[in-house]
């Protein structure tokens, strides 16, 4: 792949970023939100893949840090730990891959600590100048590491905080001719979160409500370069619920759903001229000020807003506990980035190792990057393997 260097880094920044949205088109339709390291919203684990994107309300498990760090209190184990991987974007280019592993570590009856390290690679570029000659090799490449907290106020109710430390290095320090240069972007930022669960028994059925709210990703702004241009993390609203029905002693099934919405300013409308604003708000404005700006500031208004939020609902059935079978739909706006994709997966839980798999299949009705998309995880119950030895 080789291309110029300005070339390089637009294609560096439209897989990473517009993987997630179309190009923000003013004045006309089209008007997607795009923020700097959207590899923090993918979806790191395979069960929660293949029902939807949907999680922050379904039953706690080493991953919950991305989904609902509060869950984490309602963990069964005492240790557990999941590895995951995703070949992205097959559609576009072969060797861009998504790593995660996440784990949780119980303290006490109350208090659980979770971990994460999530790990974006964006391939090989082939950096060349304007001319043609060839640079160098870089490999772009983003991480995040993260730290999280639950504890259990209530036998139902749970509150969790994360912290998260951003490195993102599209450029490897090269920039355009008569360009600023450009260095690795570093960012930090928080999640705050609530979960609730509690038995219900409906006729003669077993069953478990449970509500997830979290507030992910507020914190600083990203840049890779000296001037003033800054980049929004994809601050993020998901709140959900799910119902789970034990049918006999064998078979269990849970129903669950999710609402998105980014806290992130709308582009707003400018003039001919790019530089006055005929039609929402000024987008310049701190993260904290753009996660509340967020919900009134669309140029058209509440049906815009409405617009922007993201619909994951999910179906997950059990047989002993054993096996899994998944399914999941999620839906964005057209105007809004358009994803729209089913997915369908399958779990299996041995005494140490659980194993998951998801596949996503797009409906827009077009060529989707995401088309053929897999999620594959490994779960380790370390706590049943020394059950085990001894």
């Amino acid at each position: 792949m080789t291309k110029n260097v300005f070339l390089s880094m637009v294609i560096l920044l439209l897989m990473s970023a517009q993987s997630f949205a179309q190009v923000t088109q003013l004045g006309q339709e089209l008007n997607a939100i795009t923020t700097g390291v959207p590899f923090l919203v993918i979806a790191p684990d395979a069960r929660a893949g293949a029902m939807g994107d949907a999680g922050v309300a379904t039953s706690p498990d080493a991953n919950s840090i991305h989904w609902n760090p509060a869950k984490y209190a309602f963990i069964e184990e005492d240790f557990s730990l999941n590895v995951s991987y995703i070949p992205w974007l097959r559609q576009l280019v072969n060797d861009i891959n998504f790593s995660n592993i996440s784990g949780a570590y119980r303290i006490d009856d109350n208090q659980v600590l979770g971990f994460s390290l999530m790990y974006f690679s964006l391939g090989e570029i082939a950096f060349t100048d304007v001319s043609g000659q060839f640079i160098r090799d870089f490999n772009p490449n983003e991480f995040s590491l993260d730290l999280a907290y639950a504890l259990k106020l209530h036998k139902n109710l749970s509150g969790g905080i994360a912290f998260r430390y951003i490195h993102s290095n599209l450029t490897g320090g090269i920039a355009p001719q008569g360009s600023e240069p450009t260095h690795p972007g570093n960012a930090v930022g928080a999640d705050i979160s609530a979960f609730w669960t509690k038995k219900i028994k409906m006729e003669d059925k077993e069953g478990n409500l449970s509500l997830g709210f979290n507030i992910s990703n507020l914190g600083s702004q990203i840049s890779y370069s000296d001037d003033t241009y800054r980049e929004f993390l994809p601050a993020n609203l998901r709140i959900g619920a799910a119902y789970t029905i034990e049918l006999d002693d064998y078979n269990s099934i849970t129903v669950t759903a999710d609402i998105n919405k980014l806290l992130v300013p709308t582009p707003p409308e400018y003039d001919s001229t790019g530089t006055v604003i005929v039609d929402g708000l000024d987008p310049n404005v701190s993260p904290i000020t753009g996660a509340f700006q967020s919900f009134y500031d669309a140029p058209d208004g509440f049906p815009e807003e409405m617009h922007e939020l993201m619909y994951s609902v999910g179906l997950e059935y059990w047989y002993a506990k054993q096996f899994a079978i998944r399914a999941g739909y999620f839906d964005e706006h057209r105007t809004k980035g358009n994803r729209k994709y089913f997915a369908l997966g399958v779990g299996m839980k041995l005494n140490v190792l659980s194993l998951d798999f998801a596949y996503l299949v797009p409906t827009a009705g077009r060529q989707n990057p995401l088309a053929n998309t897999l999620r594959f995880t490994i779960g380790f119950n370390f706590e049943a393997l020394q059950e085990k030895k001894k």
